[in-house]
């Protein structure tokens, strides 16, 4: 029921699949936006919601609010699964694990990358990635947990154990949760606790480089490893993170020395991505070719060798060493909506060329850098310069008023108004802190259960 209008499928909501379907809003095709979440998010500033600075409002926005007056755009709620290429149809589940179909003409596969422990799935358990919202609530659910833990424990071993933290990664995420954390445990927290000095906090950062933030010119790098260390994070370079479990982390020199092993109750995974399951099924499915993080091969205008109806955009797309960024993806999503529109107009498409905007890191309050092509700044410039740029990319207008404004706020106070968190709930197993394993109801012994039954 398309009215013969070409219909155009986009997989993920995040920024290649919202600037996409932006820009084709209003047009004559029929654009079908499936995300396996109702919202979008600003993944950038995922930190500051785990850390309580800003609200999972702030930084999401529901897409169906974002394409209410686009009457061409429909979203839908489900996680792609599978795809039939020469019927040109996907399936996709929805939340109750039930599956329906969708047709496309034109397919737009933006469904990013997730959080890769690099074969070791089972770190997952002991050290959260962040990037949905579910993960920054899971981490801020750890972190606070940890101090108020600590606060009921006597000085010793267990408590220096709940007060030290570990971050694997030594990229932007990373830093910025590193020093968010000890800003957190150095302001915030520094006057509300009776039994423990929440300063005295122990921040480890891990990372198998020579320094943080490879991808920034020395210069900053340097000026951030500053940073971090007038912060107290204690940086561990030149390591591999080689196991994770209850009671900390153990790391592996790269120049072959001994192992070493760091007590940390709280360990946050910032190391490395690959793709989504759904990535790597398309690429076996069409025969095509794809790196270790599985990103997909593409041509000049980002489709798929062969299936010149199909486009990989953002993180996904493996050309030419297209970086993992959110300005990547937002250029990736305009530039297959320009292609499909100069379709419609009988025009050829054109090369996909990314222009590089540049990078900022935040790493505490009034320390950031930002690097812009020959234009670097770091301090209270780069912070002022990473705050409005970031808030420029939010999605709508009252996300932006209401984040700036709250932003504006921290800048004259320490004051975090945002860190609820909750305990997990029986049945929850995935919820990391839960009340469940003492005071759930005993079951009787086997023995017992079967008399009880038979009677």
């Amino acid at each position: 029921m398309n009215n013969g209008r070409k219909r155009v499928l986009i997989i993920g909501g995040g920024f290649g699949g919202l600037f996409c379907a932006r820009r084709l809003g209003g047009t004559d095709v029929e654009v079908t936006l499936l995300d396996r979440s109702a919202g979008h998010l600003f993944q950038p500033l995922l930190y500051q919601c785990a850390t309580g600075t800003l609200s999972i409002g702030h930084i999401s926005r529901p897409l169906r609010e974002e394409f209410a007056r686009h009457r061409n755009v429909t979203t839908l709620l489900g996680e792609a699964i599978d795809i039939d290429p020469e019927s040109r149809r996907v399936t996709a589940r929805r939340p109750d694990e039930t599956t329906f179909t969708l047709d496309y003409d034109v397919l737009v596969v933006a469904a990013g990358m997730q959080q890769s422990y690099f074969g070791n799935e089972h770190f997952a358990q002991w050290a959260p990635g962040m990037k949905t919202i579910d993960d920054a609530l899971n981490i801020r659910q750890r972190v606070f947990t940890a101090f108020e833990i600590a606060e009921t424990l006597p000085p010793g071993p267990e408590r220096d154990g709940w007060l030290t933290f570990a971050v694997a990664g030594g990229g932007p995420t990373g830093v910025e949760l590193a020093g968010q954390i000890r800003e957190m445990a150095t302001r915030t927290l520094a006057h509300e606790f009776h039994s423990i000095e929440p300063e005295e906090a122990r921040v480890l950062l891990f990372d198998g480089g020579e320094r943080v933030l490879k991808t920034f010119c020395p210069e900053l790098g340097e000026t951030a490893t500053e940073s971090l260390q007038r912060l107290g994070v204690e940086l561990h370079m030149g390591v591999r993170v080689t196991d994770v479990d209850r009671d900390g982390v153990t790391i592996s020199p790269k120049d072959g020395g001994p192992d070493e092993q760091y007590p940390a109750r709280t360990v946050l995974w910032t190391a490395g991505v690959e793709a989504v399951p759904f990535a790597r099924h398309i690429a076996q499915v069409l025969g095509v070719k794809s790196d270790r993080s599985g990103r997909i091969d593409v041509g000049s205008d980002l489709s798929v060798a062969g299936y010149p109806e199909i486009f990989v955009i953002g993180d996904l797309a493996g050309r030419e060493q297209l970086p993992g960024v959110a300005e990547n993806a937002m250029q990736g999503g305009l530039h297959v909506a320009s292609c499909i529109r100069r379709e419609l107009a009988g025009k050829p498409r054109r090369p996909y060329r990314y222009r590089d905007l540049g990078s900022a890191a935040y790493i505490a309050r009034g320390q950031a850098i930002l690097q812009v092509g020959p234009v670097k700044l770091a301090g209270l410039l780069g912070w002022l310069a990473w705050g409005f740029v970031h808030i420029a990319f939010l999605t709508g207008v009252s996300n932006r008023i209401s984040t700036v404004s709250t932003w504006l706020v921290t800048i004259a106070r320490a004051t975090r108004y945002h860190r609820a968190f909750m305990l997990g709930a029986t049945g929850r197993p995935e919820q990391h802190y839960t009340w469940t394993e003492w005071d759930a109801p005993t079951p009787p012994p086997p023995n017992e259960r079967s008399e009880a039954d038979s009677g």
